[in-house]
C-alpha cells in the first residue's frame, strides 16, 4: 500500500511539472479509459452551436462536391466521341463565314481546313454538338446535286450556329457560378468554418487544460488500477484532504484555467454564432440559381427563333416531296 501512495504521489508531483501539452494529453487519456473523476461540461447552448456548424460545414463539403464541376470546362463533354485539332480549331460561326464566302468547293474545304484562328475551342456539350452538326452539313452540301440547298443539311447550319450560341451561355453561367457561388463557399468552408473549428479546438484545450490542474491539485493525477489491497487505498483516497482544503497556489491556478477556459468559450460562441448568421452562403446560393436562370432563359431564346426556322424547312420539305409524289403518280 505504501507503494501505491508513493507512486500516486510521485505521479502528482510529475504532473505539476510536465508541459501543457502534456498535461492535456494525460487528461485526454484518462477520460478516454474511464479514469477521470470529473470532467468539466459544456454549456448546452454551445454544444448546440458546435452541431449546427457541423452541420453547416457538411452542407458547404458536400454541395461543393458536386457543384465544383462548373470548375471544369467539360465536364458535359461526351467521352465517346474523338475530335481533332482541326475540329477544334476555328468556332462553328467562323467556319459557316468562310463557307458562305467560298465560291468553289475547294475553297469550302479549306475552311474546314483553315489554321485556327484562337486557342482550342471549348469541349461542351453543345459545342460538340455544334461541330457535329456543322460538319454533318457540310457532307450532305458535298453529296448535294439537285437544285437550290439540301433542306436537311440547311437546317444542320443553322442548328449548329444555334448550339454554339448556347455552348457560350453555359461557359457564360459557368463563370458567374466559379465568381459568385464558388469563390464564397470555398471562402465559408475554408475560412470562417476553419476559424469556428480553431476556436473550438482552443476551447477543448483549455477544457482539458482546467480538468487536468483540477485533477493534479486535487490529487487524482491518475488512478492505480488492480484488486485487493491496492485497489483500497489510491492516490485519491490518500489525497481526499486536498479535494477540501486546496492551497492558495492551487486555487489561484484553478481559477487562472477556469479564466482561460470561459475566455476561449466566449470567443468561440461569437465565432460560431458568425458563422452561421452570415447572409453570405444564401446569398452565393441565389447567384447560382440566377446564373442558372439566365443559361436556361439564353438557351429557350436561343432555340426558340431556331425551331420555327427549322419548322419551315420541314414544311417545306414536306410540300415538295407531296408534290413529287402527286407527278410520279
Amino acid at each position: 500500500m505504501d507503494n501505491f501512495k508513493a507512486l500516486g504521489n510521485s505521479l502528482s508531483s510529475i504532473g505539476s511539472q510536465i508541459t501543457p501539452f502534456a498535461s492535456r494529453t494525460f487528461q485526454y487519456t484518462k477520460e478516454q479509459l474511464g479514469q477521470a473523476e470529473d470532467k468539466t461540461e459544456l454549456p448546452p447552448d454551445y454544444i448546440d452551436l458546435e452541431k449546427r456548424v457541423d452541420a453547416l460545414k457538411q452542407v458547404h463539403q458536400k454541395m461543393l462536391a458536386v457543384t465544383s464541376q462548373y470548375s471544369h470546362e467539360a465536364y458535359d463533354y461526351p467521352p465517346n466521341i474523338k475530335e481533332t485539332f482541326s475540329d477544334l480549331g476555328r468556332t462553328v460561326s467562323e467556319r459557316v463565314q468562310l463557307l458562305t464566302a467560298a465560291t468553289t468547293p475547294a475553297e469550302a474545304q479549306a475552311a474546314f481546313t483553315a489554321p485556327p484562328s484562337a486557342k482550342p475551342q471549348p469541349k461542351t456539350f453543345s459545342h460538340a454538338i455544334a461541330r457535329a452538326s456543322l460538319a454533318s452539313s457540310r457532307v450532305l452540301h458535298q453529296q448535294h446535286t439537285g437544285a437550290g440547298e439540301d433542306p436537311l443539311a440547311t437546317a444542320l447550319e443553322k442548328y449548329a450556329l444555334a448550339s454554339e450560341r448556347v455552348g457560350e451561355a453555359r461557359l457564360a453561367q459557368d463563370a458567374q457560378i466559379q465568381s459568385r457561388y464558388l469563390a464564397g463557399w470555398n471562402t465559408t468552408l475554408n475560412t470562417n468554418l476553419m476559424f469556428a473549428t480553431r476556436a473550438r479546438k482552443n476551447v477543448e484545450k483549455a477544457r482539458l487544460t482546467l480538468d487536468s490542474v483540477k485533477s493534479r491539485a486535487k490529487g487524482t493525477t491518475w488512478k492505480i488500477g488492480g484488486g485487493g489491497a491496492a485497489a483500497a487505498s489510491s492516490p485519491r483516497d490518500d489525497h481526499h484532504a486536498a479535494i477540501d482544503e486546496l492551497s492558495p497556489e492551487a486555487q489561484e491556478e484553478i481559477e487562472k484555467a477556469e479564466d482561460e477556459f470561459v475566455t476561449h468559450t466566449e470567443e468561440a460562441v461569437g465565432v460560431m454564432k458568425n458563422v452561421l448568421d452570415t447572409p453570405e452562403p444564401l446569398r452565393n446560393l441565389a447567384e447560382l440559381v440566377a446564373a442558372q436562370v439566365e443559361y436556361h432563359k439564353k438557351a429557350y431564346e436561343i432555340l426558340s427563333e431556331l425551331a420555327p426556322i427549322i419548322e419551315g424547312l420541314q414544311i417545306e420539305q414536306e410540300a415538295n416531296y407531296r408534290k413529287s409524289r402527286e407527278s410520279a403518280s
